[in-house]
């Protein structure tokens, strides 16, 4: 199910990158035109867009719907200043009719004075009528299903960085509090990698994103292996406090380290395969799904789940689990317990650089300082779903990413982090070890 789900969203990124797929934020621009160019007073309904064949530009026809008179069928053609991840890309430059082209002080009025304007907002006509056809299912079934749908990105995050903690704690038996951060650094480190292959020309959006992710990987991994080192490796004792006190230092120094390097001011993304597949519909509500969504769930849970089959069937996570069921032991069979550790930090700094890559992906940005609540939400999933079992801790990160989004669906989103927080606490009262942890009465010593 999970290697299905994933095809289905690298189908998703290879059809938007192909371009059979239409920007979302250059076809709602290209919309806002229409009443302008016609009669006031008539309806306007899309029928069909699609990628023109000049570069940048998209060709969208619609109907005009005359009071008392025939229809007449029309088109226009966009034309953009660039595409993909450019910051430039919604700057309309070129707008042509079927009468021709439309003159530049009039394209220039247009812009200035009807479509970035409130009015010129309230006009949208729409995509058309995109759900013809689709299945009605009752109303609250399609509200509660579309809820679930846009949660699906949440919870493979929360997922991820609730795989990392477990990581590291399953094996040392300690917090690594810094994890938050680490996704920050990984959102970071994503923007400059497509930063710099963007300045040498190379615009399609899903190639350079792939090599974001991969910084967004490396650069987690070695800030994860670096820090890990000094907070975890090098304290020693047997309790387990001074290293999570260091952990918690390692954490503030890698956000003023964030806030030095990049600044304050986020580097937010302009949003890419955002316009929304339909699925059902209850009346006029139809239910969708974006390819972005598609695409972040499924690499989420993709990764996910190799990251428990690598524990389960290779011959790291052979090792890992014999030292962290008994390091004296699996040192005795060969297990060095050093190089264990480093290449689980720099795994699970690479896990969590993954989770900031797909924060950017899907939500556009993550500030220096944003890592900290989600840091902070991923250990308590790791916690719920079983902090010393990865698999555990990753079913626990997509249990609180489905239990925010009901909460925030049915109840108010105010109290959405007391009651989660309160969860934590039922759930260190009556099973510290977790749902799928430990079954001890008591959790192991921090």
């Amino acid at each position: 199910m999970i290697c299905r789900l994933g095809a289905l969203g690298m189908l998703a990124l290879a059809l938007s990158s192909c371009g059979v797929s239409v920007d979302a934020e250059q076809a709602r621009l290209c919309r806002l035109a229409l009443p302008a160019l016609n009669e006031p007073g008539n309806r306007i309904v899309v029928t069909r867009t699609a990628p023109w064949l000049e570069a940048r530009s998209i060709r969208m026809e619609y109907r005009v719907e005359r009071e008392g008179a025939a229809p007449i069928d029309r088109y226009v053609i966009c034309r953009f200043a660039a595409e993909g991840l450019s910051p430039n890309k919604a700057d309309l430059i070129g707008l042509s009719t079927e009468a021709g082209p439309v003159a530049g002080a009039t394209l220039y009025l247009l812009k200035r004075f009807y479509i970035d304007t409130p009015e010129g907002v309230a006009s949208d006509p729409g995509p058309g009528d995109r759900a013809a056809g689709l299945v009605e299912i009752p109303r609250p079934l399609a509200y509660g299903l579309q809820q679930f749908l846009g949660g699906l990105p949440r919870t493979a995050i929360y997922g991820l960085l609730a795989a990392a903690y477990a990581l590291v704690f399953g094996l040392v038996g300690r917090f690594n509090l810094a994890f938050g951060e680490l996704a920050a650094i990984g959102a970071a480190a994503t923007a400059v990698g497509v930063g710099l292959v963007s300045a040498l020309g190379l615009t399609e959006p899903s190639a350079a994103l792939l090599i974001g992710t991969v910084c967004a990987a490396a650069a987690a991994a070695m800030h994860g292996l670096v820090g890990g080192y000094f907070a975890i490796a090098q304290v020693a004792g047997r309790s387990g406090q001074a290293s999570l006190i260091a952990t918690v230092g390692l954490s503030l120094a890698l956000m003023e380290y964030l806030r030095v390097v990049q600044g304050t001011a986020t580097v937010w993304f302009p949003p890419l395969w955002s316009e929304a597949w339909p699925f059902v519909r209850a009346g006029d509500f139809v239910v969708g799904l974006t390819p972005v969504s598609l695409l972040t769930t499924s690499v989420g849970l993709c990764v996910g789940g190799g990251l428990v089959a690598l524990m389960r069937g290779s011959r790291f996570g052979r090792h890992w689990r014999a030292s962290a069921d008994d390091p004296a032991a699996a040192a005795l069979f060969g297990v060095n317990p050093r190089s264990l550790l480093f290449k689980t930090l720099a795994l699970s700094g690479a896990v969590a650089g993954l989770a900031g890559a797909l924060v950017v992906v899907q939500y556009g940005g993550l500030g220096f300082a944003g890592g900290f609540q989600l840091g902070l939400k991923a250990l308590v999933a790791a916690v719920l779903g079983g902090v010393g079992s990865v698999a555990g801790a990753f079913l626990g990160g997509l249990a609180i990413g489905l239990f925010e989004t009901l909460w925030s669906a049915t109840m108010p989103i105010e109290a959405r982090d007391v009651a989660l927080y309160s969860v934590l606490a039922a759930v260190l009262i009556f099973r510290p070890g977790g749902f799928f942890g430990s079954q001890e009465p008591t959790p192991r010593q921090i």
